[in-house]
């Protein structure tokens, strides 16, 4: 029997990022206080004491000299893990990104390729500024060549952490910070890994079918169990992983139940809701029984904190736009 730990997401990463540094000695972890420090969240904690200085680097606070400094480590063949403190932080170094990042395989024919694994704690909920709050996940589900990789639970992110740093490829590793500690979950001690580009059913359905990811997994649950209790049985769907996006996955819970929710804390215009719904036109349309919902951040700048509630979904508008969906 596997023996496990009982952590919380940010423990999961660290445990993660402590696992990968002792099987690979290509993997280095790097960014603005990730060192003596253990970084903003402490998802570091401990790491430079155990590793040492040329493991777990304190780089100076330079987004853009971060991930080009990991772009240039990865493509001699290591694989470092840059951390950027907060993902509205990373516009400066956007530019290595998509012009460096996700396009070195590309550019080079395949000669080479960047291995490297970008980390940020993002989204909203705990009463941060504006730039650190934002979701801003489909900047880079929308360039081809990296990879977009969210968690929802301790379990998946010890494990997709370990699939990201072991691709060959670019992967942006974003973590809801509102569940850093929100909840704690059996973890294995052992290394193993969780396949990127592969949805998870949270909650098996048969009336509508709901597709969520990161910190909105939660709500999302809670909103189906209340909606079991009036007979509405809710599929949802937990995608773990936005690009690639498992679309079979999305398409065969829509045919089953022929109606289909998105919950996503980002704004609505441009977010993954609405490519997930050109899926479902594109893919399964004859099965469609009601429009598509699709429950979501506004489309205003992220607010202070004394609006956060309003702008983040609730249970209760999940709720709204299930019952939306059900009842048309």
């Amino acid at each position: 029997m596997t023996d496990t730990q009982n952590l919380t997401l940010v423990q999961a990463v660290r445990d993660g990022l402590q696992t990968e540094l002792h099987e690979d000695d290509d993997v280095v972890v790097m960014g603005q206080d990730v060192g003596k420090n253990g970084g903003v969240f402490r998802a570091t904690e401990g790491l430079f004491d155990e590793f040492g200085g040329d493991r777990v680097i304190d780089t100076p606070l330079a987004e853009s000299g971060i991930v080009g400094t990991a772009v240039g480590m990865a493509a001699m063949g290591m694989r470092p893990v840059p951390e950027i403190q907060f993902s509205g932080f990373m516009y400066p170094g956007f530019d290595q990104i998509v012009s460096h990042m996700a396009r070195f395989r590309a550019r080079s024919r395949g000669r080479f390729t960047l291995p490297m694994t970008l980390r940020a704690p993002y989204g909203g909920g705990i009463r941060a500024p504006e730039h650190h709050s934002e979701s801003k996940e489909a900047f880079y589900a929308h360039e081809a060549g990296l990879k977009v990789v969210i968690p929802s639970t301790p379990h998946d992110a010890k494990g997709l952490l370990a699939a990201s740093i072991r691709d060959p490829d670019p992967v942006i590793f974003l973590e809801p910070k509102l569940i850093y500690r929100a909840f704690r979950e059996a973890v294995p001690e052992e290394p193993y890994t969780v396949p990127l580009g592969e949805a998870v059913t949270r909650r098996e359905g048969d009336d509508v079918a709901v597709f969520t990811y990161g910190a909105m997994t939660r709500p999302t649950l809670e909103a189906a169990e209340t909606l079991a209790e009036e007979g509405i049985d809710c599929e949802v769907v937990d995608l773990r992983t936005i690009s690639p996006l498992d679309r079979e996955a999305v398409v065969e819970s829509f045919k089953k139940t022929g109606r289909a929710v998105v919950v996503h804390e980002a704004p609505k215009t441009g977010g993954l809701a609405g490519e997930i719904t050109a899926i479902l036109q594109e893919e399964a349309l004859l099965y469609q029984e009601a429009p598509i919902g699709r429950v979501t951040g506004f489309d205003v700048p992220y607010p202070l904190y004394a609006l956060e509630d309003y702008y983040l979904p609730s249970a209760a508008r999940i709720e709204d736009g299930i019952l939306e969906a059900v009842e048309f």
